[in-house]
């Protein structure tokens, strides 16, 4: 009888360093995650989001599509946003800006409507600003930053905030009109996670946009209340918004 052959080259690799570290990296912020109180509330920037369904899906926390909760990449990708954000605040303080972020208990400025069902947390808000930008940035302005990567940066630079992230601009138009910042144009600063570069962009009062988004924000609760889906953002799930959205499967089917 012959003896069976072994293939010593066939043994699975064990993983490098990079990918064990990065495994147990990614599974501790995942499992972190996991054990965040969810948000009951509508948040004030997400009401931009084109898809009325998606914003009730969030609301009501009906469960993800499998294999479509946040990687430990993309929490990574956000709390590198939150950096982003405390870099900006530093840098325009250094320059002279006088921007408050937090109330004197250590609190986030924003607000809440709806019975609390509705809520948004600004970044800031502009009181003073330094010789050289008096009469060109008024106060007090809404400030609300940004990070992107640089695609996504330069199309912000090229079309404006309304046009390239029309999400954003719900959001501070929303937080303009809710937090009484409706006489001055918000200021909005874009960091370049590529570059570091800085875009900031002067942002008039919508009013129109603020009330559409309020108005949305009604239209989910209610259909939330009431048991009705709305309608989807696209006629076909392969739509754009479609295909990348994580309730994608359970919508369709």
């Amino acid at each position: 009888m012959t003896e069976p052959s072994l293939d010593f080259n066939h043994r699975p690799k064990p993983p490098t360093a990079a990918e064990a570290i990065n495994a147990l990296v990614d599974a501790a912020l995942v499992a972190e995650n996991g054990t965040r109180a969810r948000r009951e509330y509508l948040g004030g920037s997400r009401l931009g989001d084109p898809c009325a369904r998606r914003l009730q899906y969030e609301f009501l926390d009906v469960p993800r599509d499998p294999d479509t909760g946040f990687s430990g990449q993309t929490l990574r990708i956000f709390a590198v946003g939150h950096v982003f954000e405390d870099l900006a605040i530093g840098w325009l303080r250094r320059a002279g800006f006088d921007l408050r972020t937090r109330s004197r208990a250590g609190e986030q400025f924003g607000f809440s409507v709806a019975g609390g069902r509705v809520q948004g947390h600004i970044d800031g808000v502009v009181v003073a600003v330094p010789t050289p930008a008096q009469g060109v940035v008024a106060v007090p302005a809404l400030w609300e930053c940004k990070s992107a990567n640089a695609r996504n940066w330069k199309e912000m630079v090229r079309r404006g905030v309304a046009a390239a992230k029309p999400i954003y601009a719900a959001q501070i138009a929303l937080y303009q009109a809710y937090m009484g910042l409706t006489e001055a144009p918000a200021l909005f600063t874009a960091v370049n996670k590529d570059t570091s570069e800085l875009h900031h962009e002067l942002v008039p009062f919508d009013g129109a946009l603020a009330q559409a988004t309020s108005d949305k924000a009604v239209r989910v609760l209610q259909a939330c209340d009431a048991g009705e889906w709305l309608p989807r953002v696209a006629a076909e799930p392969e739509h754009l918004e479609c295909a990348r959205c994580p309730w994608r499967t359970r919508c369709w089917s």
